[in-house]
């Protein structure tokens, strides 16, 4: 890869965290992502004022609303592991005595290594499902955080998705200011990283999310709108992972065209299975590269579905799309602020290997 990509993504960053000491050079991070902290609040980003010539004045600085109002918080309970702890044991002692730590341990080091590939220009992932409960939030939080952890550019995620999306808070997100409508009045070419940044909400790892509206009900994204803050956006991060309306939405629809590849969430059921297979065939009628860049997430939500898992996802991957299963998880089942940390270990690997196909198939389309 030129050069040009590395001093790309160096540029962003150091426009993000201002001048420093020379860095040592860093260390090699895990196949895994390790237990992630809690961020410290913090209070929400002002931009500096600043006029640009040529263009409007910003709008009103609109009030800080929290995502989870107080009322609510009585109602959630304290998170749980993604699988019990015997559970964890014995998985341990299978992998020690048939001997597939080392295997495992080398597949991740390939995975890593495509996830870290450098890019020239910002590819964008667009996360969409046939119908709402399908698991589209959780993928694209899975995406944005892996992303995040792997990455040394800049990751953002979008909320397209605005009546009433639940990206904020899968994401550990407080308090919501700035919205996609607001910043596609406000993003000039002349911004640098860090003005954009001040109108985002800052997540752990070099990530940051665009809301698509502050919790009410009416607040719309068009399609006028979506591709003028995609636009305007795409050249300050790396990756850009888009949880998009259900299908067929228009937004949706111009998000699918326009993305780099394309994942569509579906529930391991048998009405999942069977929706996701006709709007497939229906990928199928468009050009070539739609279906080929396409991915399927398989979620499986309860311990026991009723469905055969692999039959499933052989059927599915008759049309031309991959298919990847994200096995059951009692964390991700739960709802709530999405801890990497309490992930059991097959969900994890399930959503890396995902990133990593969806981010190779990504860079195949310029």
């Amino acid at each position: 890869m030129p050069n040009a990509d590395h001093n790309w993504q160096g540029d962003l960053l150091r426009d993000l965290k201002g001048p420093g000491p020379a860095e040592a050079p860093e260390a090699p991070r895990p196949a895994v992502p390790p237990a992630r902290t809690e961020p410290e609040p913090r209070p929400a980003p002002a931009p500096a004022a600043r006029s640009w010539p040529g263009t409007p004045a910003p709008p009103p600085t609109p009030d800080s609303l929290p995502v989870l109002d107080k009322a609510m918080t009585a109602v959630a309970r304290r998170p749980v592991r993604g699988e019990a702890v015997a559970v964890r044991a014995a998985r341990a002692v299978r992998r020690i005595v048939s001997g597939s730590a080392a295997r495992e341990v080398a597949a991740l080091t390939r995975t890593a290594e495509v996830l870290q590939q450098p890019v020239t220009t910002g590819r964008q992932i667009a996360v969409t499902s046939i119908r709402g409960g399908a698991g589209k939030t959780t993928v694209t939080a899975l995406l944005g955080t892996t992303y995040a952890h792997y990455r040394q550019d800049p990751v953002l995620l979008v909320e397209a998705d605005p009546a009433l999306g639940s990206l904020p808070l899968r994401m550990g997100a407080e308090a919501l200011r700035w919205t996609t409508a607001d910043l596609a009045d406000i993003a000039a070419p002349q911004m640098s990283l860090l003005d954009i940044t001040g109108y985002l909400v800052q997540l752990p790892d070099n990530a940051w999310l665009l809301p698509g509206s502050q919790g009410r009900i009416g607040a719309m994204v068009d399609t006028v709108t979506y591709e003028r803050v995609m636009v305007a956006l795409r050249r300050y991060f790396g990756v850009t992972v888009v949880d998009c309306e259900t299908l067929p939405a228009e937004v949706a629809r111009v998000a699918l065209s326009a993305a780099q590849a394309r994942v569509l969430a579906a529930p391991a059921t048998l009405d999942g299975v069977t929706s996701t297979y006709a709007v497939l065939q229906w990928l199928r009628a468009l050009p070539p590269h739609v279906i080929e860049g396409t991915v399927v997430a398989l979620s499986v939500t309860t311990p026991r579905p009723g469905i055969d898992i692999g039959a499933a996802a052989e059927r599915l991957a008759t049309t031309g799309a991959r298919v990847h299963v994200l096995p059951y998880d009692r964390h991700l089942a739960a709802g709530g602020p999405l801890r990497t940390e309490l992930l059991a270990r097959p969900a994890r690997l399930a959503a890396t290997r995902l990133a990593a196909e969806v981010f190779e198939l990504s860079q195949k389309r310029r």
